[in-house]
């Protein structure tokens, strides 16, 4: 007796022939092996040509199986073999790429059986058992597994919904990818290469041309899902949905009605009430087609999942993101349902970012609807209302704003004072409610007195957090490329939306903000080692992608590897313009940001910078990843001459710097300390350069080792979270913000950091100071808040310890 199930890949083969227009059938063995090359090892990070080996193979695995519903139910068959094995003999290094696989595969295949469904969920089920993150990947995929089980091609309907924003009354969330690109690194043979890629993407998988094409799709694989080859003739459903034309949006809705009703009956819908509603529309839809073969017991024929609708943005000084979450609201199909009062629009578009100060966090207990006062206009500039819509002033430079008129005499521009609501004050405060229990990977304890553990948490808190956040019907994911010039660019920008918001709340109730990061780096150039700054040059230009490669081996086979293809791609393309052009880049940006779900938190750092000249204003800033600080008159120092001081036991030359600082242990029982030291610069590291040092603060280093006297008070590397530096002699020093030569603060005093603090818990803080109770700080809601600003980069797992 054959212990093989009906729904064996063997005996798929043999009963199912591959159709026209198909990829040829894959054998099993063959799949296996494709599987096996994909997986991570622990000498990846040792050789990065076969991490990029793998990243490609893991992209031409699911393009080889993507057109063939045969290879598709193959791969699954596999992939579940595989992660029982893996869970048996606990490698768990293979568990969550397995498992990311899989999920993908599901996604897109046609129909699934059920024993299939059942198996994958046991599982999923089977890994609540494990430690993080092994546990939340497998608990978000567990729910996924269940409600599919019952609903069969709702994940596939809801993406591509959402994706390509099919408008509809019974899903109405919209999706958008926007990819924000370092233009110091993109030039433009690296720009037309994203470009085209993006275009090739539109139209590879089934020449995609609109809403039309979207909901044929939607339609087809919803009914197959549901049916299968039994029921349904894949080839002749395809057909009569080609022929309907601009007529199948009726069906789609109907199809959109029956599996989103399903989901509101509960938790077991009844299967057999889901099946006959859809074949009764597979029946209204193939009985008027000429075609002769029968309505089931056919082919299942494919359904290609389509990329997401990405944009792609140079990050230049005008770019903004909160203006472009904007104009998205605007254009939407659904803008209807979120009236944009015309004050509304006037503040936003005529604010720039770089005028919110932190004194502006205070501001709550009343507020205008803009600044109040106003320059003069432009003669030529139309004073009504909707001039400030135009076009051309939300592209104009904030730059050019703040210098235009200079002279102008000021003047009282018509506005009316308000209070926040108390909606509007609970909605931004429960956007940073988080549990107080272990966040994910780490040992310590959270929500201790300190507020912070020097572990750096990781993974999805919404199954933990007892204030769940509202579901928001729009969620931008933002693509970050390039190094870690760009991730300061995007603290920044994400620390001026939060105190925008907080000013103002208006886009924290209909955006949910996801974050990603591909790392790009420029190629290196040889220059003179005596024009370098002293340490630069052997620093990592992306610290915090080699961070990520490090603690999640499945992000540095699939998006390491991308940075390092983009510019070998660029090269091809201008070696051979005519080689047809695949969507390797956006595909697997597609799958980054279909899969990559566990964020990793960093947190920002505020810095406040005081200037030797006491005419020029303190300037307040943040940064995330390093901040370096130098005394010009000696960047110049020969190697020679640093030979020798290492060799020496007299002084270091350099100008004499005070720091006070509170030093960090793994005890928690941190102390304030201060001293004096001589020194050409420092260096301030957030991100850790070995596993062993990987510890949520930053690291303090001196260009120069200090010299080892008995009673030397001054330690190799500092440890902190607070810090102040200041320069004790009439020199003054540089400071440059995440490597950006572009954020250089030159005649510098002293400077002050500081984790960045949310602008929500200000909003918390300054209410209880204005009802008298500021001496209780623990109370009410401030002890579930977060007081801290975390930018959270999502990647596959997490942190695996």
């Amino acid at each position: 007796m054959s212990n093989k199930a009906h729904w064996d890949n063997s005996s798929c083969v043999c009963n199912m022939k591959p159709t026209d227009g198909c990829s040829p059938t894959v054998p099993e063995s063959e799949l296996y092996r494709s599987i096996q090359a994909v997986l991570p090892r622990d000498s990846d990070l040792q050789h990065a040509p076969d991490t990029f080996n793998k990243g490609m193979l893991r992209w031409t695995l699911h393009r080889k199986v993507q057109n063939n519903p045969v290879n598709s139910l193959a791969l699954v068959w596999v992939l579940i073999k595989e992660l029982e094995k893996a869970q048996r003999w606990d490698s768990r290094k293979s568990i969550i790429p397995l498992l990311h696989t899989l999920m993908y595969a599901i996604i897109q295949t046609a129909y699934l059986p059920d024993e299939l469904y059942k198996r994958a969920y046991d599982l999923c089920k089977r890994l609540l058992t494990y430690p993080h993150p092994y546990c939340t990947v497998g608990l978000n995929y567990t729910r996924h597994m269940k409600t599919e089980r019952f609903i069969p091609g709702l994940m596939y309907q809801r993406m591509v919904t959402a994706e390509q924003r099919l408008k509809n009354v019974h899903y109405p969330f919209q999706e958008r990818v926007f990819v924000l690109a370092d233009p110091d690194i993109f030039s433009r043979p690296l720009t037309n290469v994203l470009l085209g890629d993006f275009a090739a993407s539109t139209s590879a998988s089934g020449g995609f041309q609109g809403p039309v094409d979207h909901m044929r799709y939607v339609v087809q694989h919803s009914i197959q899902a549901a049916l299968g080859a039994e029921l349904c003739n894949g080839l002749k459903l395809s057909q009569a949905l080609k022929d309907m034309g601009q007529d199948i949006e009726p069906y789609f809705l109907a199809v959109m009605a029956t599996l989103e009703q399903s989901v509101e009956e509960g938790r077991k819908p009844d299967g057999a009430a889901l099946k006959s509603r859809l074949q009764q529309l597979y029946s209204q839809i193939v009985t008027d087609s000429d075609s002769a073969e029968p309505l089931s017991g056919g082919a299942l024929s494919d359904c290609p999942l389509p990329n997401p609708e990405m944009s792609f943005h140079l990050w230049t000084e005008e770019l903004d993101i909160w203006r472009e979450l904007f104009k998205w609201l605007r254009s939407s199909s659904t803008s209807e349902q979120f009236p944009l009062i015309q004050e509304q629009e006037d503040f936003d578009l005529g604010e720039s970012p770089t005028d919110l100060l932190l004194s502006d966090v205070a501001r709550f207990s009343i507020m205008s609807t803009d600044s109040g006062i106003e320059r003069d206009l432009p003669a030529s500039t139309d004073p009504s209302p909707s001039s400030s819509l135009d076009s051309a002033s939300m592209s104009a430079s904030w730059e050019h704003c703040k210098t235009e008129n200079e002279s102008a005499r000021l003047s009282r521009r018509g506005g009316i004072k308000m209070k926040p609501s108390v909606k509007d004050s609970m909605a931004l405060m429960q956007d940073t409610l988080e549990d107080q229990s272990n966040l994910g990977g780490g040992s310590g304890a959270r929500g201790e007195k300190r507020g912070t553990t020097l572990q750096r948490r990781t993974g999805s808190t919404a199954m933990r957090n007892p204030f769940p956040k509202q579901q928001r019907h729009f969620t931008a994911r933002i693509v970050a490329m390039g190094d870690d010039r760009v991730l300061g660019r995007l603290a920044k920008a994400f620390y001026f939306f939060r105190k925008r918001e907080a000013r103002r709340l208006f886009l924290t109730m209909k955006f949910n903000l996801q974050f990603y990061y591909i790392p790009v780096c420029s190629s290196p150039t040889p220059t003179s080692p005596a024009k370098e700054s002293l340490f630069v040059t052997k620093r990592d230009p992306s610290a915090l992608g080699s961070y990520l490669s490090t603690v999640d081996p499945w992000y540095n086979c699939n998006i390491k590897s991308l940075g390092t293809m983009i510019p070998k791609l660029a090269q091809m393309q201008e070696a051979n313009p005519s080689r047809p052009k695949e969507p390797f880049i956006s595909d697997v940006i597609s799958y980054y940001v279909r899969t990559g779900q566990q964020p990793v938190y960093f947190t920002i750092y505020f810095v406040k910078i005081t200037f030797t000249h006491m005419t020029k204003e303190p300037v307040e800033d943040v940064f995330l990843t390093h901040l370096e600080m130098d005394f010009p008159e000696f960047r110049q120092i020969s190697a020679s001459v640093k030979d020798k001081q290492k060799k020496s036991s007299g002084e270091v030359c350099g100008a004499v710097v005070s720091l006070n600082y509170r030093r960090v242990t793994l005890s928690g029982r941190d102390t304030d300390r201060g001293l004096s030291v001589r020194t050409t610069g420092l260096q301030i590291d957030a991100i850790p350069s070995s596993e062993a040092e990987d510890l949520n603060c930053l690291t303090l280093t001196f260009n120069e080792t200090p010299a080892k006297a008995k009673n030397s008070a001054v330690e190799s590397k500092i440890r902190t979270t607070n810090v102040r530096i200041r320069s004790l002699e009439s020199r003054a020093f540089t400071v440059t913000l995440d490597k950006d030569s572009h954020r250089s603060y030159r005649g510098v005093q002293s400077i002050e950091i500081s984790p960045c603090e949310d602008p929500g818990y200000c909003v918390q803080k300054t209410m209880r100071s204005k009802l008298n109770l500021a001496e209780d700080k623990e109370a009410g809601l401030s002890k579930y808040m977060s007081k801290g600003l975390p930018l959270p980069i999502n990647t596959f797992a997490g942190i695996i310890n």
